[in-house]
């Protein structure tokens, strides 16, 4: 009995025979629901604050979007893997972006906020079977190349969503990036839904698979390190920047510009991560980029204009844009096909730590030592936590 190719994208979707349009299918579908997740994020934390005077509470709103993807990333995952299907997991995700951003825009209380956040961190928890999905189109070798191609489109989405935010909000106020956000969200839900999908083989989990899985040195230690990536751009970025610019003087098109900033940077790390890969290798690759991301938020701590927050965006976002593509290749290089949505729910469920103890601990922080101490002790920990881990992933290839 012969056995099916593990690489066989045209059986994916027998409606779709050609592999460029499998990609450019998906490729929309994920560049919309980005812009879902990210229309109305420049600002978000100046909307959190004006619902609340309590920096520490803040800090919780905007952490729920890294909470839940903590929770749930590994069950769907599992889940996904088990029932040897994605495409319910992505429909069901887009679904939840349009009615969190629906919801946040439409609440005028923080409780609102609170609810609404924490509803897209679980639809952001879909990206688990979207990358496992797209990997697939290519073979397992090339799963850097693959993932760092899927996060240029990402970034690009963002870096749109967050660029329209200021123009967005003048037009017609924080509510209306909202609306636009449930707006792609539900197009995406269309772009995707006609893709008829070929389910693989159901595979029960086993528990002691799943701890297997998650046990393993060459997945659980570059998703500890994506998570200190993230946990400095989540204090940062997406998290107190915005009040420090506010501060500062920026108005919402120069907040939007800001975060837009960032993101494009990350879009040209994505593309450099794709080819200096190859020449440089991966380890070097990650080192540079943690010693980036804490020069970056480094840069914040003296900060008396807004000149030294364009700098630091814009070398954070670069870092943040090598880093993401190269980790998560790492995290499931050498896993396989069958397991790999486990393997990135894993990933992705340990790098959604650092999404929700930026927001979280950056706030407690703030209100107990003030915005730009946090970003000095920001600063030293994710140089001191990634050059470590970058070590310890070296010492387990040399042995």
């Amino acid at each position: 009995m012969s056995r099916k190719p593990i690489f066989a994208p045209a059986r994916l979707f027998p409606g779709v025979q050609r592999r460029r349009s499998l990609i450019a299918l998906y490729a929309a579908a994920v560049f919309l629901f980005w812009a879902a997740l990210y229309l109305y994020v420049p600002t978000l934390p100046l909307v959190a604050r004006s619902r609340t005077d309590d920096l520490a509470f803040v800090g919780v709103i905007l952490a729920q979007y890294g909470l839940w993807q903590a929770l749930v990333r590994l069950p769907v995952g599992i889940v996904s893997d088990w029932s040897g299907r994605r495409k319910p997991f992505i429909i069901v995700g887009f679904g939840l972006a349009a009615l969190g951003a629906w919801l946040m825009g439409s609440s005028a209380d923080a409780g609102g906020l609170l609810v609404g956040r924490a509803i897209t961190g679980l639809a952001a928890a879909t990206w688990v079977p979207l990358v496992v999905v797209f990997n697939r189109m290519f073979p397992p070798e090339d799963a850097v190349r693959a993932t760092a191609l899927l996060t240029f489109v990402a970034s690009a989405s963002r870096m749109v969503a967050t660029g329209a935010n200021g123009w967005l909000n003048g037009l017609g106020g924080y509510s209306l990036a909202f609306l636009l956000a449930a707006t792609a969200a539900c197009i995406a839900l269309l772009v995707v839904l006609p893709a008829h999908e070929e389910a693989l083989a159901p595979r029960r989990p086993a528990p002691r698979g799943v701890l297997a899985i998650v046990a393993r040195r060459d997945v659980w230690l570059p998703s500890a390190l994506a998570g200190v990536s993230l946990y400095a751009a989540w204090a940062t970025t997406f998290g107190f920047f915005p009040l420090l610019a506010r501060q500062l003087g920026a108005d919402d098109v120069t907040q939007s510009l800001l975060t837009s900033l960032n993101v494009a940077a990350g879009t040209i790390g994505n593309l450099l991560a794709a080819t200096a890969v190859l020449r440089i290798g991966s380890k070097r690759l990650a080192l540079l980029s943690f010693v980036l991301l804490a020069g970056s938020t480094a840069l914040a701590v003296p900060a008396t204009s807004l000149a030294p927050l364009y700098m630091a965006q814009a070398l954070g976002g670069l870092a943040s844009g090598v880093a993401a593509p190269v980790l998560m290749g790492l995290s499931i290089q050498k896993v396989a096909e069958a397991e790999r949505a486990t393997a990135m729910g894993a990933h992705q469920a340990i790098y959604a730590i650092g999404m929700f103890g930026g927001p979280w601990l950056s706030g407690i922080l703030a209100s107990a030592i003030g915005l730009q101490a946090m970003f000095a002790v920001t600063a030293a920990g994710t140089l001191m936590l990634g050059v470590l881990g970058v070590r310890l992933m070296e010492r387990r290839q040399d042995g």
